[in-house]
């Protein structure tokens, strides 16, 4: 029997094995740190190599009207657009706007769901990215409220 100790010394050593084959840093690598870190939607879009967004019926975003708690704001994003390599949810008045980023590919099912947090009422945006740059979304205002009362 495996005892926990053992379980966490096996990991703790392949992790190291990862890391003196410069597997980690590679990872770090793909991070798009640009991206979120970016403050505008039109930021987001030039981090990701996307032009400017079409409204499109094919992708789906759905989220309350109202928002009673900003800090667990339930949100859905899906599309059914071909050859979507990124899914990207988009809170347009919070610090980053950039909340969650979702890479698919032929094999994955583009319908995520996530909570994202929200400082303020704000359009939401969920914006499918395909291969070839072009970018499409479908927007959302979202309304907070603190204490019952409208954001």
């Amino acid at each position: 029997m495996q005892t926990r100790r053992d379980t966490l010394k096996h990991s703790a050593v392949v992790a190291g094995l990862l890391a003196a084959t410069g597997l980690f840093p590679r990872m770090a690598l793909a991070w798009n740190n640009a991206g979120f870190e970016a403050k505008s939607v039109n930021d987001v879009m030039k981090a990701y190599g996307a032009g400017a967004p079409t409204e499109s019926k094919d992708v789906t975003l759905t989220a309350p009207d109202i928002a009673e708690n900003g800090a667990v704001v339930p949100m859905t994003v899906a599309t059914t657009l071909p050859n979507v390599k990124h899914v990207l949810l988009l809170v347009e008045k919070n610090p980053s706007t950039l909340v969650a980023k979702f890479d698919t590919s032929p094999a994955v099912d583009a319908n995520f769901a996530t909570r994202a947090k929200m400082g303020q009422s704000s359009d939401v945006y969920a914006v499918a990215i395909t291969t070839d740059g072009k970018a499409f979304f479908a927007k959302k205002e979202v309304k907070v409220t603190l204490g019952g009362c409208g954001g």
